[in-house]
């Protein structure tokens, strides 16, 4: 057996499948995400099985991405858990063959109370497709399996049939970036979309020096405040400029004495800044642009402090 060649072969099938599913996108599809859209309830999902694992999947993205959904096992709801559909819900019941027991004892019950029903199925012309009042295509060919038993290829299809429906819904209702934040504020996904510099600067001290100091002052200073840098600021506390660990080290390499020298004699002007507003992504980036490791933090041009890469690395963000 070549295991590479099985593996190859395994994704290249799957490809294929999921390639065809665009043409089976109709109307019926447009149909149901006005339904879902415009509907005043949740979107439960039921399956059976494999089915069922990937129905709890699409709950997951639909409910991220601004459409409440419930998953509901199909053979616990014919067993007292279909009391979790109300009223206004719409219920998308998933199958491969569209012929199972409990599809069979399941959609009935569901169109008795007067719901919505939406099938996701391979098999069109099965009990689920015909009991249907939409159907959603998922259909393959065969699967990946060599028997063509295991799901492979139609749990695949599934599931990205369930990913078009969630990225329709998302662009109909204008779901942005903020409302993204809002459901997602744990994690280094939601760091991103959420936490600002001014979360991160407050932790550090505000390393500074005085345009006249001398260089003995501008070594305590970088040491004592571990940032790796301390600002320059004239005596009307405006920033004049940075002094890093850099700098120090290019200063002694440049002169054998530094008695004499000062802060603004070592200094690199015209340091990167950013407010303290500004998303902590954004400040990494302009750090990672400008192969930097501080941002001299302002606000409303005042200096207030330094974040550090490290202080975005702490957060899981990058």
């Amino acid at each position: 057996m070549n295991i590479t060649e099985l593996a190859k072969n395994t994704i290249l099938q799957e490809a294929e499948s999921i390639k065809k599913l665009a043409d089976y996108i109709d109307s019926d599809f447009e149909k149901v995400v006005t339904i879902i859209y415009e509907s005043k309830g949740r979107v439960i999902i039921t399956g059976i099985g494999k089915s069922a694992n990937i129905a709890q999947k699409i709950v997951a993205t639909l409910n991220s991405t601004g459409t409440p959904a419930i998953f509901m096992h199909a053979a616990d709801a014919i067993h007292g858990d279909l009391g979790i559909v109300q009223e206004d819900d719409v219920v998308i019941c998933i199958s491969k063959s569209g012929n199972t027991p409990e599809i069979k004892v399941l959609v009935p019950l569901i169109k008795s109370r007067g719901n919505k029903l939406i099938g996701m199925v391979s098999k069109t012309d099965s009990f689920l497709g015909k009991e249907s009042d939409y159907v959603l295509k998922s259909t393959v060919d065969k699967e990946a399996c060599p028997n063509n038993l295991a799901p492979t290829n139609s749990t695949t299809a599934q599931l990205v049939v369930g990913d078009a429906l969630a990225v329709c819904l998302l662009e109909y209702r204008g779901f942005s970036s903020d409302d993204f934040a809002k459901v997602h504020p744990g994690g280094a996904l939601g760091k991103k979309l959420y936490m600002r510099v001014d979360d991160l600067y407050k932790n550090n001290e505000a390393p500074k020096v005085y345009a006249n100091e001398n260089v003995k002052n501008v070594i305590i200073e970088i040491s004592s405040k571990r940032l790796g840098a301390t600002v320059v600021l004239d005596d009307s506390k405006k920033v004049l400029g940075i002094i890093t660990d850099g700098d120090i080290r290019r200063m002694l390499q440049k002169h054998d004495t530094f008695e004499n020298l000062t802060a603004k004699d070592i200094m690199s002007v015209n340091p990167k800044t950013v407010d303290k507003d500004e998303l902590a992504i954004n400040a990494s980036l302009l750090m990672e642009n400008n192969n930097i490791t501080q941002l001299v933090v302002l606000h409303k041009e005042n200096y207030i402090g330094i974040v550090h890469l490290h202080d975005i690395f702490k957060e899981g963000i990058i």
